[in-house]
């Protein structure tokens, strides 16, 4: 327990130290989905069009907002982060989901699936605009199911997948039961899966099809957390899954 306390505190003069010396970088960048739908996205680089890119997609109901702790941590890391507004969505941390907006004004479909054409539109955004470095994609809740189906059929474009949560949530929106664990099942590359302790039948099927030879997992002992606010300070968990996030972002 000491061991775990004293590397938090490190951990958090490092983050402190970092946003001291060179402050958060951030802007807010607007870009259209391949239906024509604005959409908006936080960008905390580290460095412009070199360094490596984490693409964060939130959870059902929320917005970009779900990154305003994580991304800083992670630019201390060394990564860029672009966090998304996804037009399945809606507000977090006092942040309003401007996609959501800007598709209900549109008439448009707001379901979890119709979301994917939004994450298609941000990693081939991000990699024409943003960065010549690898484009890790990440998911919280639905859009974690997402990012391992996008992994699957996107290979060229994704260097590594990220999922907090994922599951086959979509058998009621038009598609088959195996909607995600299809796509899954042609990920290569390296892959790391993460939920709550009691949410692990939700998503090991889908793990077990994945063929890539570099996956891990972490379940914590506590009952930890639903999607990627896991991550927050708040919860006094969240050093193990910072810890074991970590450790799979080195070995890629």
């Amino acid at each position: 327990m000491y061991a775990v306390t004293l590397s938090l505190i490190l951990w958090s003069q490092l983050v402190f130290n970092y946003n001291q010396s060179v402050g958060v970088k951030k802007e807010v960048l607007h870009f259209k989905s391949s239906d024509g739908v604005e959409m908006s996205a936080d960008f905390y680089f580290v460095r412009k069009r070199t360094s490596p890119l984490i693409i964060l997609f939130h959870q059902a109901d929320w917005s970009r907002g779900e990154y305003m702790e994580i991304a800083p941590r992670l630019n201390a890391l060394g990564y860029s982060c672009l966090a998304v507004d996804l037009r399945s969505g809606g507000s977090v941390n006092d942040v309003q989901n401007e996609t959501n907006i800007n598709a209900l004004k549109a008439s448009k479909n707001t379901r979890y699936v119709d979301s994917y054409r939004d994450m298609e539109t941000a990693v081939k955004y991000a990699r024409a605009h943003l960065t010549k470095g690898k484009i890790i994609v990440w998911g919280s809740s639905y859009s974690s199911s997402l990012a391992l189906k996008m992994a699957g059929e996107m290979a060229d474009d994704v260097d590594a997948v990220i999922a907090f949560s994922p599951g086959e949530y979509f058998s009621s929106q038009g598609v088959g039961r195996d909607y995600i664990t299809s796509g899954a099942s042609k990920i290569t590359q390296p892959v790391f899966v993460t939920s709550g302790r009691s949410e692990k039948n939700n998503w090991w099927g889908i793990y077990v099809a994945i063929p890539s030879a570099n996956k891990k997992y972490y379940l914590p002992e506590t009952p930890g957390n639903h999607g990627a606010k896991a991550l927050w300070s708040e919860y006094q968990d969240s050093d193990g899954y910072w810890s074991a996030l970590s450790d799979f972002l080195k070995s890629i």
